[in-house]
């Protein structure tokens, strides 16, 4: 997700949204662990998309 789509969220979808991506994270991380993932690079841009949502919502709730 790009910058601009994160900000356009409402705090709930932000939430979940973390939720989503979290679990999807855990799930490619312990599949990666098994076997090789063929793009590993996958969990990298997933970890920070988290991230990226994490320091959204943490902003919006100073904020208020």
């Amino acid at each position: 997700m790009k910058q601009q789509e994160i900000t356009k969220l409402s705090v709930e979808d932000l939430k979940s949204r973390i939720a989503d991506f979290s679990s999807q994270l855990t799930k490619m991380k312990l599949t990666h662990g098994v076997a090789p993932m063929e793009n590993p690079i996958q969990i990298r841009m997933v970890r920070k998309t988290v991230a990226r949502l994490k320091t959204e919502l943490t902003k919006r709730e100073a904020q208020a």
